[in-house]
């Protein structure tokens, strides 16, 4: 179209690139949906989630969802199970 159709059909703004009205900021909301105290505990207990499914996934078969808890919260010895069932097996249980 031509400038002069464009005018004629009353559609200038259409000419105009995305966000450059009065006001308007391209693609992004005024306010965030939550707050950010809010949106940094959800993304914790989140990634605290996923890390726990992870060393549950890796974990040995066998081994209680208490000692994967431990080893994911710090206190556990990822090794000490390894160890107990070594010393089972020389014992002959």
């Amino acid at each position: 179209m031509s400038a002069e159709e464009v005018r004629a059909a009353g559609v200038e703004a259409s000419m105009r690139p995305p966000g450059r009205g009065p006001g308007e900021v391209l693609h992004q909301r005024g306010r965030m949906p939550y707050g950010p105290g809010t949106m940094a505990l959800a993304g914790l207990g989140i990634f605290g989630v996923l890390g726990y499914l992870v060393l549950y996934h890796k974990a040995r078969p066998g081994t209680p969802a208490t000692e994967v808890a431990k080893v994911a919260v710090g206190h556990g010895d990822p090794a000490a199970q390894k160890s107990q069932d070594a010393a089972a097996a020389r014992e002959g249980k």
